[in-house]
């Protein structure tokens, strides 16, 4: 109780003390501990993008979108996959355009809340989006990476949580929202962030194993190196992208050199950090951001808020409530989302390099200058925003930030610690963190026949706290792949990956006209919800009355 009051009290002190924040604070923090996540996993780009061959499906989109534009006249196969392109790009954005007018209440209406599935499947976070980002997502991510989401969704939204739901009340407080982090939302969470670590760090383990034992191998060959037979277009890209090599004693330097300056100039913006704090965070966070950079090549889903409140709990409950631990938990998950986000986000921008044959030291200095001018602009728009919209992060007004509001009850909830959590949930955590181990050594041990069926623990680990309706929407895409693969396997592999890049940027690029709409205040007209049989009957009723 004690604890609680303290931190009540803490949260108060804290928003008096960031009411009126400083834009310049804000712009010096971003420049301390954004550019420190470019420099983590850049050692790690030639596995990441040649040996393990991630697909990081934005990435080749967009690789595609850059290659089509750039193609030679004579090419005939090149316009015809250019055109496919063009095709689906256009319907996706028509698509996106038409839904909009069903979507007058964007929580609530609009073909994205289709109970295709059934209403008691929709409760369940298991329905069908419509969603053409999606759906080309699953049609060039792998079969088995498609599958695995799916059977995470089965095993988290149709399984677990329904079963454990039913231990409201015993296993947690009945009275609490399915959105509380004491309840349902702590397993979901935290069973999550249990598979993708063990997912993580096996990997890492596997990856320096494999590294020492093959330098040792390529010694006692005297330099004699095999290599596996790979297609002229491979072996281009692989030429050029690891011809201009950013050494690793760069790579390093640079990550000591920030986190050095960030380790003295970061407690001075949040004094409730201390030095040995953001140590030990610059210490695992290559660690997280391997992790979300490898899942991200896998789903194309940047998991950044996960570790950021991964980074809450632990901060907070180290500082505690006395000392200022919400507002430190908040400080150390933005600098931790900074790191595990821009890591990833790189990694992806390599992948479009090395498909469109560009050099990856323009592509890292690209991002430097991009990061640099992200730094000043996001703070910049924040801050208008602030100012023109005083009552922002206000529960009912025009720009509640509901996120502001879940970060901060998760801060004030981790300077309480881990035993906050429901009953049993750290039991599962470990259960599932060691059955990503399990898994993934399975996967290579068994036979390549054998293992090729065997799903991924980092990609089943992404429906457990988001949902299942992308799963079932990259299952579609999958679907739809694997069909056109039987009817047609030359035509699959020309124009799949055209067809699923426009799909993905098409529906991306809408975003942009309905931001505008949404600025402009122009609302859509209709609301297109659905209804129960018995709730139908309910409303019936009432509007007869």
């Amino acid at each position: 109780m004690s604890a609680k009051i303290a931190a009540t009290s803490t949260e108060a002190n804290d928003a008096q003390n960031i009411k009126d924040p400083q834009l310049g604070w804000i712009i010096g923090f971003l420049f301390l501990v954004s550019f420190i996540g470019l420099f983590g996993l850049v050692p790690l780009r030639k596995i990441m993008i040649v040996d393990y061959k991630l697909t990081y499906p934005s990435g080749t989109a967009t690789a595609y979108l850059i290659n089509g534009f750039h193609t030679p006249q004579g090419a005939k196969l090149a316009r015809k996959q250019v055109k496919k392109l063009g095709t689906f790009f256009a319907l996706s954005f028509v698509w996106g355009f038409f839904q909009w007018f069903y979507t007058a209440n964007a929580d609530e209406c609009g073909f994205q809340k289709f109970p295709s599935l059934g209403m008691q499947a929709f409760n369940n976070r298991f329905y069908f989006d419509f969603s053409p980002t999606y759906v080309g997502v699953g049609m060039i991510c792998s079969h088995i990476v498609n599958v695995s989401i799916l059977l995470g969704a089965i095993l988290s939204w149709g399984i677990m949580w329904p079963l454990i739901a039913k231990k409201k009340g015993i296993w947690f407080s009945a009275d609490l929202a399915d959105t509380n982090l004491h309840g349902m939302q702590g397993y979901r969470v935290f069973i999550a962030i249990a598979l993708i670590l063990g997912d993580g760090i096996y990997n890492v383990l596997k990856i320096s194993i494999l590294t020492v034992i093959s330098l040792r191998s390529q010694r006692k060959k005297n330099g004699i190196v095999e290599t596996t037979p790979v297609s002229y277009d491979e072996a281009r890209r692989n030429e050029m992208f690891l011809k201009d090599q950013i050494p690793w004693y760069v790579a390093l330097g640079g990550y000591v050199v920030i986190a050095a300056i960030s380790i003295g100039t970061v407690p001075q913006i949040f004094p409730q950090l201390k030095w040995y704090h953001i140590l030990v965070a610059y210490i695992f966070a290559p660690l997280l951001a391997f992790c979300n950079a490898y899942g991200s090549g896998l789903t194309d889903w940047s998991l950044v808020t996960t570790y950021g409140k991964l980074a809450i709990f632990a901060f907070g409950a180290w500082v505690g409530a006395s000392r200022g631990g919400v507002l430190a938990g908040l400080a150390a998950c933005g600098v931790m989302m900074n790191i595990v986000g821009t890591a990833a986000d790189l990694m992806g921008d390599f992948k479009t390099g090395y498909l469109t044959l560009a050099s990856p030291r323009s592509m890292f200095i690209s991002q430097v200058i991009g990061t640099a001018m992200g730094c000043v602009i996001s703070p910049c728009v924040f801050w208008l925003f602030y100012k023109a919209f005083g009552n922002i992060g206000v529960d009912g007004s025009e720009y509640p930030a509901p996120n502001a509001a879940v970060f901060r009850s998760m801060a004030i909830l981790g300077v309480d610690g881990f035993s906050s959590l429901p009953k049993h949930c750290l039991t599962l955590c470990y259960v599932f963190f060691a059955a990503a181990i399990a898994i993934n050594l399975i996967r290579d041990l068994a036979p390549k026949k054998v293992s090729r069926f065997i799903p991924i623990p980092m990609a089943m680990a992404i429906p457990f706290y988001i949902g299942a309706y992308f799963a079932v929407d990259m299952f579609v895409g999958t679907a739809i792949l694997f069909v056109w693969q039987r009817l047609d396997r030359a035509k699959s592999d020309a124009f799949a990956p055209a067809v699923a890049s426009g799909m993905i940027c098409g529906d991306g690029i809408w975003v942009l006209p309905q931001s505008v709409l949404a600025l402009a205040k122009v609302n859509p007209p209709i609301c297109m919800r659905f209804l129960s049989r018995a709730m139908n009957e309910k409303v019936d009723a009432f509007l007869g009355n």
